[in-house]
């Protein structure tokens, strides 16, 4: 590819003003859905990284639930399903193709994460006792938060609420994932602001028995977000047809 400095003389108008947003320096946070790992989807990464590379991102952030822990849950669990030990090394070999794309990535802590955490908190366990999430997921330069803010943006998980009614509530731009179904950017404006929530939808395997307990409701939005300077936010639905069923991540 050629250096700008060789073909921009040649741009005018409207597509000289689009080259010159696409390259100003500002933060291009792509958004990961709810992963659920090992029961994610398995081109979902690759439409992850095609999604970074298109809209020329700089930033990634997880949304939360990269992991199902499924065999922890406080709900039933399938009888036939993986023990504990095999459901978190199959997780971990899944969460590594994410992590060996995206190295250094902000992950909001969601309700799935900390289902073991709770479950030490059951049995009184103290919390020395329990290693990082950096460590028991082999992810070390992965960052785990309640919440993070980039450029005035709030990305949380979303158990409180959809993003729509946060981001009015709080009057601050929201980005959320957890409800599956959910798929959109939605602006509101005042007569002194402007401020959008947008749900990110998910990158899970709706077929995994996992997700039983989803069978008979919608079909989840399969998808991610783009958000550009604070100011600008795309919800992306992944072509589910394009990518097929086998990714070429390893």
């Amino acid at each position: 590819m050629k250096k700008a400095k060789d073909f921009r003389p040649r741009l005018k108008d409207q597509k000289l003003e689009m080259y010159n947003n696409w390259t100003k320096e500002e933060n291009r946070v792509l958004t990961i859905g709810d992963t659920h790992c090992p029961f994610d989807l398995d081109t979902y990464l690759d439409f992850l990284v095609d999604t970074y590379n298109k809209y020329n991102c700089n930033k990634v952030i997880h949304i939360g639930d990269e992991i199902d822990n499924h065999y922890s849950s406080y709900h039933e669990t399938d009888a036939d399903g993986m023990g504990g030990g095999d459901e978190l090394e199959l997780a971990i070999k899944r969460l590594n193709r994410y992590y060996k794309a995206f190295p250094n990535v902000e992950v909001i802590i969601g309700n799935h994460t900390r289902m073991v955490a709770r479950k030490a908190q059951t049995g009184g366990i103290p919390k020395r006792w329990i290693k990082s999430y950096n460590e028991v997921l082999e992810v070390p330069k992965w960052e785990f938060k309640t919440h993070t803010e980039i450029d005035g943006v709030k990305y949380v998980h979303g158990e409180g609420g959809t993003a729509r009614s946060r981001a009015k509530m709080d009057m601050q731009s929201t980005v959320q994932g957890h409800l599956h179904t959910q798929l959109y950017s939605e602006y509101m404006v005042g007569s002194n602001s402007r401020v959008f929530g947008m749900q990110v939808g998910c990158g899970i395997d709706h077929e995994q028995y996992a997700f039983a307990y989803a069978k008979a409701g919608k079909k989840p939005a399969i998808g991610c977000g783009v958000v550009i300077g604070g100011h600008t936010a795309i919800a992306i639905p992944m072509e589910l047809e394009k990518y097929g069923k086998k990714s070429k991540f390893k």
